[in-house]
Order: structure tokens, then sequence, then C-alpha cells
């Protein structure tokens, strides 16, 4: 049986393609930006810090991969008519979208229910599932667009193994798997379009020392050691693979 861990991408998999990845300014969403433009797409690099998705601008320039773009976008303020600009703004410069990468969340509070803090609980919600819906809905005539394209949320460890005091990140979590799930569902009839979901694992990101702040993130591999699943969705080689979940460790 395939395992998309030990991956092996062929070095031109995403030539020509537009592949829109959030939460590219940090992590594994600047990771997986950086091997999808070394593998020949052309990324967008959507992030709230300006500054930071420059620096990963840059990086992907100093390397002479495709040049990316920068789309920035604030989740937790932005409204449907700043997503719906978006689109059109990519419909005008690309005329298409390939791959939608949901990798943007947010930890919010880990606190019992009946502690936990409701104006948080509704931010995580809204970053974690109704962003990504929101964000689909608007990009889904581009990607139809597309010959073979592919989308992908963040799943996580915590779907499998619900536990107390998760809060609205293990609820997000569990909604966006669910959203998948749907999605993948809806588009059964139009085959070239895959939807999915990747659970990440332990990985050395901020979110991970955040919600585990006791741990040493030099015992867990770097961002860039677990992008081989994701190149596998991003491109040609999981067509006709949807409404499935992978580990990348």
């Amino acid at each position: 049986m395939f395992d998309p861990r030990t991956y092996q991408p062929a070095s031109n998999l995403l030539t020509d393609r537009v592949v829109l990845i959030t939460g590219a300014s940090d992590g594994i969403g600047k990771a997986v930006a950086q091997a999808a433009a070394a593998h020949g797409a052309t990324v967008l690099l959507h992030g709230r810090n300006v500054r930071k998705l420059e620096a990963v601008y840059d990086s992907i320039v100093a390397a002479k991969h495709a040049r990316p773009s920068i789309v920035p976008l604030d989740f937790e303020k932005a409204g449907p008519e700043e997503y719906e600009t978006l689109a059109a703004a990519l419909e005008q410069e690309f005329g298409r979208l390939d791959a939608l990468l949901h990798n943007a969340g947010m930890l919010g509070e880990r606190a019992p229910i009946e502690h936990h803090d409701v104006p948080k609980w509704m931010r995580t919600m809204h970053v974690n599932v109704t962003a990504p819906f929101i964000l689909t809905r608007y990009c889904l005539p581009l990607l139809k667009r597309s010959a073979d394209p592919s989308i992908i949320f963040t799943s996580s460890g915590v779907v499998a193994r619900p536990r107390a005091y998760w809060g609205a990140y293990l609820a997000s979590k569990w909604a966006s798997d669910g959203l998948m799930h749907m999605l993948a569902d809806e588009l059964e009839n139009k085959p070239t379009i895959r939807v999915n979901s990747i659970d990440p694992g332990k990985v050395r990101t901020k979110m991970r020392l955040q919600a585990y702040p006791a741990e040493d993130p030099q015992t867990l591999p770097e961002p860039g050691a677990i992008v081989g699943p994701y190149l596998y969705l991003l491109g040609p080689d999981s067509r006709g693979v949807s409404g499935e979940t992978f580990s990348c460790q």
C-alpha cells in the first residue's frame, strides 16, 4: 500500500501549477511554500504579517524559483467582501487555481469548557473552520478551471484521540475534517477535484510550543522534514484520491 510519508516527488512535480497556501509566513506553511516553489509551482503566499511573507518571498526568489505572490489577509477581521476581492484578484492575475492548502490556524485557549473564554472560542472556530469555508467557497470557480485541482485541509491528532481541555481547537478540527468529507462528497461527480486532509503530527512550530510549553522542541522534526505528503496531494500523483486524511508521521 502506498505511504505518502515516504513519497519521493519528481523535481518538476508542480511545474506551471498555481498554488495558494494559507499561513505561509512561518512554520509548516512556509516550509511547504518553499518546497512547492522548488518543485516548479507559482506559490501564492497568504498570511497577515506582510513582513514575514516578504521574507518567504525573498527566500524563494533567491533560490531562483518561480516568482511567488503575496496575498495578505487577516482571517480574524476579514468579511466576505475581502475574500471575494481576493478571489477576483487571483482570477485576473492567474485565471485559475490548481491547489488550495488550508494551513493557517490558531490554537486558541486550552481550558475546561466551564472556564473557556467565549470570545477566544469564537475567534478560534472562525479562523480554523469558517475562514477555510469562505475561502473555499470563493475559490471553487477558480479551482474548477484547473485540469487537476486539489484542496487540502489541516487535521490534527486530537481528532482521532479527543481529550479534555483542548477547547475550541479540538472542536474546530473535528469541524474541519467534517467540512473536508462533506466537500469531497459534494464534488464526487467532478472527479478531477480532490479534497483531502493532512495531520502534520508533532512538528517544531510555534503552535506546538504553545500547546506543549514544557516539551523540548529539539526532539521534534523541523517543518521541512514532513512536506512529502503535502507535495503528494498538491501534485498529479494523487489524482483520484479524495475524502482521505493522511498523516505526515
